[in-house]
């Protein structure tokens, strides 16, 4: 993104399509001349340069001697604002045309259509935000569930990024404590010195170990767990796939081989998004389009991340199923025996009787303990609202993951007393790679990278 950080830049700031109302935002060290040059107050002699910070006036947005819409105006000035530049935003009338020609109006009048996720990169460059604050903006954007929603809050209010700066605080401790030695090679660190700097060390690692630790949770917060929805035709599968939906999806039907195709659809089970798969009943079939469906079933088989394997409590146990216990032992996964309500017939090998969790689609029987188990076998942490919780994504444990390696090496060669030079070399590395996760340390590409996957208007 090779664009000028002084350029003035409008965007849509609201989702696109019809609605009440839309926003178009407007910042930059030009954003009250752009507003000044389409916006005619109510009010005479009102010039938006002059007007106070955080106000809202009424009035009219023009282009040239036309009127586009009936708009309100904000005025938001620096350093006070989102992007800490001088802001404007108009909210006009929500209709996709409206919204359109306000927005063209703005760019002839001087702002520059701002790019992806620009205006949180600008946040971040003028130091309102960090890295991982300016991240945690996207994930609150596309949060499924309330625990993934407090997570990128409690990243947004910094919790994450004051983890980081206690481990560079110990970082840079011993780091300058062992380049003072390198400058006066004289004086040897003596032994209750190298003992302190050692314990700032493992107290930095610790950290890193523990931050680490949050990497699964906030992978499955972010993306999800895939699980698919298996067995024989007319089992149950489409059933409990609407139960766990909380709505009609897929079509049930008592004739064998409805679900032809895979469907998928992502639920809350206890705040954890599970993206749910259902499947076409695995049999032998003649049929060709059910039988490229029953393909399409082992292949998201061979893909999901959690199986529940559904059968049928009131028919004895089938070849099919046996066949595909076997094949999914190991596996996670999860037995439901469906039609509890009804009288039992099945009979499950082995312990696999007390594996399995008894439910009725038609009742609604068991679908809590379901629901439960589903969590425990996908999730091994706990964010509640309330507390400080951080769920580190794939860059920061990256970053985190080098950071500990060096430190390792580093420690190592401090304690051994190998020569100080290479110790400061892997702290050094480890320092900068730490400093990744905040941007303390961020290259042009990085920061392309990151905010080319944001929205327009954020």
């Amino acid at each position: 993104m090779s664009l000028s950080d002084t350029d003035t830049i409008a965007a849509i700031a609201t989702p696109l399509g019809e609605a009440a109302l839309s926003v178009i935002r407007i910042s930059g060290p030009q954003a009250f001349t752009v507003g000044d040059r389409v916006f005619a107050a109510a009010r005479k002699s009102f010039a938006l340069r002059d007007a106070a910070s955080h106000t809202v006036h009424y009035g009219w947005i023009m282009r040239g001697p036309n009127r586009v819409d009936e708009v309100m105006l904000t005025v938001l000035r620096a350093p006070r604002t989102s992007t800490c530049e001088d802001v404007v935003e108009i909210t006009c009338h929500g209709g996709m045309l409206t919204t359109r020609l306000v927005l063209e109006a703005v760019l002839e009048a001087g702002a520059r259509s701002a790019e992806p996720g620009e205006f949180t990169r600008r946040a971040f460059l003028n130091g309102r935000i960090d890295l991982s604050q300016a991240e945690a903006v996207a994930d609150l954007i596309h949060a499924r569930t309330e625990l993934a929603l407090h997570a990128a809050q409690e990243q947004m209010r910094g919790v994450l990024s004051r983890r980081i700066e206690i481990i560079r605080a110990d970082l840079i401790g011993v780091l300058a404590h062992v380049e003072a030695h390198i400058d006066f090679p004289d004086e040897d660190i003596s032994p209750d010195t190298t003992d302190v700097l050692l314990r700032r060390l493992d107290h930095a690692q610790s950290k890193i170990i523990e931050l680490l630790k949050t990497a699964g949770g906030g992978r499955i917060l972010r993306q999800g767990v895939r699980a698919v929805i298996v067995g024989r035709p007319n089992a149950g599968k489409s059933s409990l796939l609407n139960l766990l939906l909380g709505h009609d999806r897929a079509i049930v039907s008592p004739i064998a081989g409805t679900t032809r195709d895979t469907i998928e659809e992502t639920a809350n089970i206890l705040g954890i998004p599970v993206i749910f798969i259902d499947t076409a009943g695995l049999r032998q079939s003649a049929d060709a389009v059910e039988a490229l469906g029953i393909q399409r079933s082992y292949v998201a088989l061979e893909q999901a991340e959690l199986i529940l394997h559904i059968i049928d409590h009131c028919d004895a146990l089938a070849a099919e199923d046996a066949r595909l216990l076997e094949e999914i032992t190991g596996r996670h996964r999860l037995i439901v025996l469906n039609k509890a309500d009804l009288p039992a017939a099945c009979e499950l090998p082995g312990t696999l009787a007390t594996e399995a969790v008894a439910i009725s689609c038609s009742t609604g029987q068991g679908f809590d303990d379901l629901k439960v188990r589903i969590k425990d076998l996908v999730w091994r942490g706990e964010i509640t609202p309330g507390g400080d919780h951080i769920a580190i994504n794939a860059r920061h444990f990256d970053a985190l993951r080098r950071s500990g390696e060096a430190l390792v090496t580093g420690r190592q060669a401090l304690s051994e007393g190998v020569s100080l030079d290479l110790v400061a070399l892997d702290l050094r590395i480890a320092l900068n790679a730490v400093g990744e996760v905040v941007g303390k340390t961020s290259t042009e590409d990085l920061l392309d990278a990151i905010f080319s996957t944001f929205c327009l208007g954020k």
